[in-house]
């Protein structure tokens, strides 16, 4: 299969809103692709390299060959490319990751060049998500979508259920939870209160869970007998990283279970480290101890419990994990009394809540009503310090904005907290262009990557949380920081300090 099919996919999918256009453009370039090829090709449809890691940014790729005049490449030999690729490391790595990559893009038209590049960067956006991609292939395939969910749920990923659903639904049936194969987890669809996500979780009323949401890592662990795996939210195996893990995993009065919890860094007094202390931990024997805490039970001693509901696995998890293991949770059908929960969990300074309904099934892989996170949301209005030109579909804008609190000991003025593009629509893209170049006092002409700007211009960010930096002077990173406005209304002196930063992540000024 050559890739310019799924070049023309791609842009086919692209240029319609119509989620049913979409799906059967993806399912007609799943039905026309080789066998061999299927896993593949699903990644790609999906927007990203089956390789974890290939070396590439996009600076790497600015620079590319002349394109070929005609298509040849192939799907196959591409994705060899990239494994290639992924496995250079040590003394000539650099010259020769250049010399595969101007031998690959220079046997790419000009088209496939710009698709090849997005795969890399992760700037495929087309509104391919992965549920899209199963849809699709459940339309190829000729089998029930509800199938092809449940099986990439248990597999762990779509590209894994690609070839059984080609051989029909008795295949994707075969693909059952296993012990020891991570499956993928359930999630949380979001509210903005407590109240909010009672109505969403119990419209009729009654009781529901109402969990501390911790700021950790979600892990996932699976026990057969002394055997112990942990796995993240994204299905990495982490075991041998956390072996505090397995000897609880280990203690247990069961041969074989599946449980679902978080690992944490906990200070003295119980309150949680700065994110990245527990990320870097789970990353690297960092030194940093983490606790675990579980919150749910998919499998215990041979028996699934995926389809029981939220009530019987909580009772379950009850008889299985010591209470100091458990994710400290609220069983109530009030509201008021659900919130004032919420409140002490913030105080205590963890995330928020996440409400749970007592009825529902662990729906594996989905962000659907039955668990409703419930997060106070922080906001700043911070300066803008310079911006980035964006890649894939923003090109031609410049896209991703530096920010920075007002901070006195700071020889500029501001001290900088981090970036982000989130949250921009077209219409603010083009308009930050537009404000950023008559701000600039560094070249917009691409010559540089990053556009100095005077510090004039405001924007209200809304975050998550702060975590301690050594990238940024400040010593903070903002968290999952995304645009809510621009604010013409205030100027720089406006702005908030690093103080009030610091204030509003209590962390002190010794973060």
């Amino acid at each position: 299969m050559l890739i310019a099919e799924l070049v023309t996919t791609h842009a086919a999918v692209s240029a319609t809103r119509s989620r049913k256009e979409k799906s059967a453009a993806l399912a007609a370039a799943l039905a026309s692709a080789d066998r061999d090829d299927l896993p593949i090709v699903v990644s790609w449809l999906g927007g990203s390299l089956l390789q974890r890691r290939t070396g590439l940014g996009w600076r790497g790729l600015q620079s590319l060959p002349a394109p070929a005049e005609s298509s040849s490449l192939e799907v196959r030999e591409v994705h060899e490319a990239f494994d290639h690729l992924a496995g250079l490391s040590g003394a000539g790595s650099q010259q020769a990751r250049a010399d595969a990559v101007a031998d690959l893009f220079g046997r790419a038209t000009a088209e496939e060049q710009r698709w090849l590049r997005g795969l890399v960067t992760g700037e495929v956006r087309q509104g391919a998500l992965d549920a899209l991609v199963q849809e699709a292939l459940a339309v190829a395939a000729g089998v029930p979508l509800k199938a092809v969910r449940r099986a990439a749920m248990l597999a762990g990923s779509t590209v894994a259920v690609a070839v059984p659903a080609f051989e029909g639904e008795a295949a994707l049936a075969a693909i059952g939870l296993q012990v020891g194969r991570p499956v993928l987890p359930m999630l949380a669809s979001s509210a903005t209160d407590v109240a909010a996500a009672f109505a969403k979780v119990a419209p009729d009323g009654g009781p529901v869970a109402v969990d501390t949401k911790l700021d950790g890592i979600r892990i996932q662990v699976h026990r057969r007998g002394g055997d112990v795996t942990v796995a993240t939210r994204s299905l990495d195996d982490i075991t041998h990283r956390l072996p505090e893990v397995v000897a609880l995993a280990r203690s247990l009065p069961a041969e074989s279970f599946v449980l679902d919890g978080e690992a944490i860094a906990l200070d003295e007094s119980g309150r949680p480290r700065p994110f990245q202390e527990t990320a870097s931990r789970t990353a690297q024997d960092s030194g940093v101890e983490v606790s675990s805490y579980f919150f749910d039970l998919l499998h215990l001693d041979g028996r699934d419990l995926l389809d029981v509901d939220g009530a019987r696995r909580l009772e379950a998890l009850s008889g299985l994990v010591p209470e100091s293991n458990l994710v400290a949770r609220l069983v109530t059908d009030d509201p008021a009394e659900a919130d004032a929960f919420a409140t002490r969990v913030v105080s205590e300074g963890h995330e928020g809540v996440v409400v749970k309904s007592l009825s529902a099934a662990y729906d594996a892989g989905r962000r659907g009503a039955g668990w409703v996170k419930v997060k106070p949301v922080h906001t700043l209005d911070l300066v803008v310090l310079a911006i980035e030109w964006g890649s894939g579909r923003r090109s031609r804008w410049l896209s991703n904005i530096h920010l920075g609190a007002r901070d006195e000991a700071s020889p500029t003025g501001f001290t900088m907290l981090g970036k982000t593009f989130k949250g921009m629509t077209d219409e603010m893209l083009a308009w930050q262009t537009e404000r950023f170049t008559e701000l600039a006092t560094s070249p917009t002409d691409r010559s540089d990557y990053v556009v100095h700007v005077r510090p004039e211009q405001v924007v209200e960010i809304a975050f998550d949380g702060l975590q301690r930096s050594t990238r940024y002077p400040g010593g903070l990173a903002l968290r999952f920081a995304r645009v809510v406005r621009y604010r013409d209304d205030k100027t720089a002196a406006d702005a908030d300090t690093l103080e009030t930063v610091r204030s509003v992540a209590r962390l002190g000024d010794d973060a």
